[in-house]
C-alpha cells in the first residue's frame, strides 16, 4: 500500500512541474513530453534486448509460485535483476545522451 501512495505522490509532482513549465514556457511542453516518450521506448527495447541476449536466465525463472525467490537461487535472481536494470539504464542513458 505505501507504494502506490508514494507512486502517487510521485505523478502528482511530476504532473505539477509538467503544469509548471507549461505556464513558464509553453513551446517546452511537448519537447519535454516527446523526450519523455523517446526515453521510456528506450526501456522497453532494454527490456527486450536483456530478454533475447538471456532468454534462460530471466529474473523470473528463480522465483516460487509466491514471488519469493527459491533458497538457492537468491544471488542469482539478484544478479540476473542486476544485470537487467543495468541493461535498461544503459539504453536509457545512451538514448537520452544521443537526444
Amino acid at each position: 500500500m505505501k507504494i502506490r501512495i508514494r507512486m502517487f505522490w510521485c505523478i502528482l509532482l511530476a504532473a505539477l512541474l509538467l503544469t509548471m513549465v507549461w505556464a513558464v514556457a509553453p513551446e517546452q511542453g511537448p519537447v519535454i513530453l516527446y523526450k519523455q516518450a523517446i526515453v521510456l521506448l528506450a526501456a522497453f527495447c532494454g527490456y527486450w534486448i536483456d530478454r533475447w541476449a538471456f532468454p534462460y536466465a530471466r529474473p523470473d525463472r528463480f522465483l516460487t509460485g509466491a514471488g519469493d525467490a527459491r533458497s538457492g537461487h537468491r544471488r542469482v535472481f539478484a544478479a540476473a535483476g542486476l544485470r537487467r536494470a543495468i541493461i535498461m539504464g544503459s539504453t536509457m542513458l545512451a538514448v537520452g545522451l544521443g537526444l
